[in-house]
């Protein structure tokens, strides 16, 4: 009934939300650990 090539999208499409869903965490998790660490080495260039 349905082509395989729209299941393929399909699924392509919800691993993709996937990996946001998880990046959005990671970055909320350790984001201002990152930010600080990259302001101590922007701040300790001479």
């Amino acid at each position: 009934m349905f082509s395989e090539s729209g299941q393929g999208l399909v699924e392509y499409a919800l691993i993709l939300v996937f990996v946001s869903i998880v990046l959005v965490v990671v970055v909320s998790i350790f984001g201002t650990g990152i930010a600080n660490a990259y302001s101590n080495i922007i701040s300790n260039i001479p």
